[in-house]
């Protein structure tokens, strides 16, 4: 599993955040999901099998500082564009997972210079259906064990005795819910604009879906998949709303195949 005692520290533009970087071969980005880095761990283990990980931790997430003034995944892809500038990657797979397949989606209707390829796995950051149509189901109204059973396959996948927890997870887990709050509250879990900008989206673009996720429906996922051109959508089995952590290896198999296909 990828320890803590890996994390390295960055410094960009004056904000020092936590990542990984693992593994050799062609460049990964992986961008954590809305549960934080450290449910990532197995996959990003697995993943750093067939290519080199970076693994950022999110400003405002486990140890990693917030930027005065971020309060948008929009606001986090322009730090991300800076980060990859300033580590000159290229020819990148950006996988991005839940949340932060938001980001990596927000990402590349900028610009995708620097990318090669993007897998969104369970990726929320769009809106589908009407006005009046949930399509997200509102996670800050549920009960802890009402929120493990729409988002993981197997709720015991997601349950932390946080008395016995070391401090510094009880806060990386504390830190999580509180930026995810501020990044997806209001609007809840979408910006407005990025459907109308996915079309911009030209790399090979793969959706892989946790068939048994509550939180979002595949009917949503097969939707946004289709707001991408020539996006494909994988459905994974035994998998919920974060299909890197329920099944890591397969997980990884299915990134690092799409990362190498012709």
């Amino acid at each position: 599993m990828a320890s803590s005692s890996e994390a390295q520290s960055l410094v960009v533009d004056g904000t020092r955040i936590d990542f990984i970087d693992r593994g050799s071969g062609p460049p990964l980005l992986f961008l954590h999901a809305e549960n934080g880095i450290e449910p990532a761990a197995a996959a990003i283990e697995e993943l750093a099998k067939g290519a080199r990980v970076i693994a950022p931790t999110h400003p405002g997430y486990g140890g990693s500082e917030l930027p005065k003034g971020m309060r948008t995944i929009d606001d986090l892809s322009y730090f991300y564009l800076d980060m990859l500038d300033q580590l000159d990657l290229r020819d990148l797979t950006v996988v991005g997972a839940g949340l932060g397949g938001w980001a990596a989606a927000e990402i590349a209707v900028k610009t995708t210079a620097r990318m090669a390829r993007l897998v969104m796995a369970n990726a929320v950051g769009v809106k589908v259906s009407d006005r009046e149509t949930r399509d997200i189901a509102d996670i800050f109204a549920l009960t802890d064990p009402e929120y493990l059973d729409i988002v993981y396959a197997d709720p015991e996948a997601g349950k932390r005795d946080y008395k016995a927890l070391p401090d510094g997870e009880v806060l990386a887990a504390a830190r999580a819910k509180e930026a995810t709050a501020r990044f997806a509250w209001n609007p809840y879990f979408h910006n407005p604009r990025l459907k109308s900008r996915l079309h911009r989206i030209k790399i090979p673009t793969l959706f892989l879906w946790g068939n048994r996720d509550r939180m979002l429906s595949e009917a949503y996922g097969r939707a946004y998949a289709g707001m991408v051109p020539g996006a494909r959508f994988d459905l994974m089995e035994r998998a919920g709303h974060f299909p890197h952590q329920e099944q890591p290896k397969a997980f990884a198999e299915k990134v690092l195949a799409f990362a190498k296909a012709k």
